[in-house]
């Protein structure tokens, strides 16, 4: 069993960590407090072909394999939670449309997607009633001739604002069992009768926007569907489980840049007469921290290795979700106990860390809803 990156995977981990460092580190902290959408090093960002990693070069990807793309967002949200949150999403937009969208759908919007001419992509399956219960969702599409009408709502839309193009999941037929009558669809932002409000105030990753979308009578082409009617829900299923390596992949570079801080941190601070570093309850809290992350992200590439060999990564994606996003939460709390009341206050930026790793708990599925999902491919096996 070889743990070694390839050379290509080493080039871009290192690439995009010099991105970080240089272009997000040092704005990500206010981008946070002025809630600023980063489309600046977003268009960069895609530039450099982040937007785009799993996609073939024809469409205007980079294709470099599930393994790169996982370790380029945990070196993204070592700098910027938001700036992660939004390539995990925008690539996994790009994805879904490459796989199921018709050609002249892919030719129109991925190329856009994956050299920034689009600052986002979004997912739009979260309804205010519909949350993990993602089969229950009441926004309606119906076929008229060579279009559809599309008409509900959808809430916490991650990029809604800033997004070229989102594909919407709505009903097609009310008649059909539960989750079977489902559809998806590509939805350009200008559309008439799609209609972006007003971003929602968060606790975390402020700066990437989640709003509320509202269709309207919103008329889309008949070649916007995605796949064939009905799929939507088994097409959404499969996406998820590929969002849950992105935002593994999230959680453990948060957790990483919370407790380097936080260690630096004790190394220079002094209580008693010595540096706090050489207490034995420091010292545990540090050890601990970096086992279960180094766990944890051997989980996220154990997942993103099956996605990229074709391999069956359902019950694997959802492990790393789950362990990835809960291990860092519990080392960003200990990063905030380690600075003591400084780690309360935002001249420090581990209170931001802590805030933007809560959120990794609820996205593609809330840590409930994972184990759900890992038990029962374990059941069922």
């Amino acid at each position: 069993m070889d743990f070694k990156l390839t050379i290509q995977q080493e080039m871009i981990r290192n690439a995009v960590r010099d991105f970080t460092e240089k272009e997000i580190k040092p704005v990500a902290g206010q981008y946070d407090e002025e809630r600023r959408f980063p489309y600046q090093n977003i268009k960069k960002m895609a530039e450099l072909g982040m937007m785009g990693m799993n996609i073939p070069v024809e469409y205007g990807g980079s294709d470099v394999g599930v393994v790169a793309y996982s370790l380029a967002i945990t070196e993204i949200a070592k700098g910027c939670a938001s700036h992660a949150v939004t390539t995990s999403v925008t690539n996994m937009v790009a994805e879904v449309i490459y796989e199921f969208g018709q050609e002249e759908i892919k030719r129109k919007h991925i190329p856009k997607l994956c050299n920034g001419e689009y600052a986002a992509g979004s997912f739009a399956i979260t309804e205010p009633h519909a949350g993990s219960d993602a089969a229950n969702i009441r926004t309606t599409a119906v076929r008229e001739k060579d279009t559809y009408v599309i008409n509900g709502t959808k809430s916490l839309i991650t990029s809604g604002e800033a997004s070229g193009v989102i594909v919407a999941w709505a009903v097609t037929n009310p008649n059909a069992k539960k989750g079977k009558g489902i559809s998806a669809f590509v939805i350009e932002k200008e559309t008439p009768g799609f209609i972006v409000e007003s971003p929602e105030d968060k606790m975390g990753h402020r700066a990437s926007p989640v709003n509320e979308l509202v269709f309207d009578n919103c008329v889309v082409p008949a070649n916007c569907l995605l796949g064939k009617e009905g799929e939507g829900f088994k097409i959404a299923m499969m996406e998820l489980d590929g969002g849950r390596i992105g935002i593994g992949s999230l959680a453990v570079g948060v957790g990483f840049a919370a407790i380097d801080f936080a260690t630096e941190y004790v190394k220079k601070r002094e209580a008693f007469g010595k540096p706090i570093s050489s207490f034995e309850a420091i010292q545990w809290m540090i050890a601990d921290s970096y086992t279960e992350l180094e766990a944890a992200q051997l989980l996220v590439l154990r997942a993103a290795f099956l996605k990229e060999t074709r391999q069956a990564f359902t019950k694997e994606a959802s492990m790393a979700k789950l362990f990835a996003t809960e291990a860092a939460r519990n080392v960003a709390i200990r990063a905030v106990q380690m600075l003591g009341g400084y780690g309360y206050t935002k001249g420090y930026p581990v209170e931001r860390y802590l805030r933007d790793i809560i959120g990794t708990t609820l996205y593609e599925g809330t840590s409930e809803v994972q184990r759900i999902v890992i038990s029962r491919e374990i059941l069922n096996r």
